[in-house]
């Protein structure tokens, strides 16, 4: 498990410096499955992020298919540039609870728009926490969520 979490820190700091970025990347994996790389605020936080974070999630994929390549234990990767994708989280959460809220006040199903897995995970669940049923329905980018009522 180290050797995937050292494999994945360095890859991500060569994969910076590259880009003119000579900066430290925290590396920790908590529960083991996921290894979790934190690059600090820097010049190129607007950069790094792209637009809605493609960006980020492109360099996660790299990193992730690097660990897999290279046959580590844990393929799983997440990346956040200064604490965006938290921040970007703890919004929709607040959001999410609104579109919760208006299912139990108004008993109607609630369409939420097309987001991608990681935000479709956040909405399930503050769903689940409020004892509401969501279920994500259509395909690729068309993937959304419906909230009803259990």
């Amino acid at each position: 498990m180290e050797s995937s979490i050292q494999f994945a820190k360095k890859y991500l700091e060569d994969l910076l410096s590259f880009f003119g970025l000579n900066t430290d990347v925290y590396a920790t994996s908590e529960d083991g499955e996921v290894i979790e790389l934190n690059i600090p605020s820097t010049q190129l936080n607007g950069f790094l992020i792209g637009q809605r974070g493609e960006t980020v999630r492109a360099i996660q994929f790299m990193v992730s298919n690097a660990l897999k390549s290279n046959g580590y234990e844990i393929t799983r990767v997440n990346v956040d540039v200064a604490e965006y994708k938290k921040q970007r989280s703890d919004r929709l959460a607040k959001t999410a609870e609104e579109w919760v809220r208006r299912v139990q006040e108004t008993g109607e199903p609630y369409d939420v728009r097309p987001m991608n897995a990681a935000d479709r995970r956040v909405v399930h669940k503050v769903a689940a926490d409020a004892g509401i049923l969501s279920e994500s329905v259509g395909d690729g980018r068309d993937r959304h969520i419906v909230l009803k009522l259990a």
